[in-house]
């Protein structure tokens, strides 16, 4: 029997939903779990990765919405999820805009602690690089999963970037059937992955648009923020990553430990890419620690 993903129906409703017009006109779909009365509370923001929705962090959100008394924020990536792709090429740096107005919409005052799982990690490292002044004097920690700040093209095959080129120039139809359990098993989970997880994996990748797939796969192989790592000097930050990571292997996580000045490196043995659904625990401890952390500041 073909392993089901967790129907839409399971998904906690949230206190708000709101969609966010970019500058460039894009709108995102965003949101918000829990209160914003309190504020000593910091705000907890979540970006997705590649071809996934904001649903890939519900296991997370799930666990922190019961142990905490805080808000989280999560979101769909443009192009990806509920949210569209607007007019502007993709890039990593459009991301960190993105993220920008989320918060701008979601969490305007307050303290933040911000989540990035693949190209969410980068998009955090963008938002810090561009919007510098607003992520010094806010952001009290955060958690870069299964990332990198550069130098992904290198390993990069000629026959992959032909057909992510092919996929860029195509109409906006979901990948649907072309997106297979074992294939995504196969390339982002580790050891003993729940068929759950991996169907609702799977669910998201099917449900996202070719052309994003490829421009977006053209952006990531673009993107270089080496640069935005000086702007976490100070602010408490885990890197976690899979020992089986092959889409972000291990030495990514290793050099963006190097670049931020006092980070804290978690190399999880026998897991792989989809740390959200293979170690919803370790990241919910992560950023947990840094909510308690700005709680006790703001007290």
């Amino acid at each position: 029997m073909t392993p089901q993903a967790p129907p839409l129906s399971q998904q906690p409703q949230p206190d708000r939903e709101l969609h966010v017009e970019t500058p460039d006109g894009a709108l995102l779909r965003v949101l918000e779990y829990g209160e914003d009365d309190d504020p000593r509370l910091p705000t907890v923001v979540l970006a997705h990765g590649w071809t996934l929705s904001h649903r890939s962090w519900l296991p997370v959100l799930d666990r922190l919405r019961s142990q905490l008394d805080v808000r989280v924020v999560v979101y769909d990536q443009r192009g990806h999820g509920s949210s569209t792709p607007g007019p502007t090429s993709p890039s990593v740096r459009v991301l960190g805009d993105d993220l920008a107005a989320v918060v701008s919409a979601a969490a305007p005052k307050g303290t933040l602690v911000l989540g990035g799982h693949s190209m969410g990690g980068m998009s955090v490292l963008a938002y810090a690089g561009r919007h510098r002044r607003a992520f010094r004097a806010r952001v009290r920690g955060t958690v870069l999963v299964s990332t990198a700040a550069g130098d992904l093209s290198v390993r990069r095959s000629a026959p992959e970037a032909f057909v992510m080129q092919a996929l860029a120039r195509m109409p906006r139809l979901p990948a649907g059937r072309a997106v297979s359990l074992f294939g995504q098993q196969h390339l982002l989970f580790g050891e003993g992955a729940r068929a759950e997880d991996v169907a609702a994996t799977r669910e998201q990748v099917a449900a996202t648009h070719l052309p994003t797939i490829g421009q977006f796969y053209a952006a990531l192989g673009d993107h270089d923020e080496q640069e935005a790592a000086a702007q976490f000097r100070g602010i408490p930050t885990d890197i976690i990553v899979g020992a089986k990571d092959r889409l972000t292997p291990v030495h990514h996580s290793e050099r963006l430990h190097e670049l931020i000045e006092g980070s804290e490196l978690t190399v999880l043995p026998r897991l792989g890419h989809m740390l959200t659904y293979e170690a919803p625990e370790v990241l919910t401890k992560a950023l947990a620690s840094h909510v308690h952390a700005a709680q006790s500041q703001s007290g």
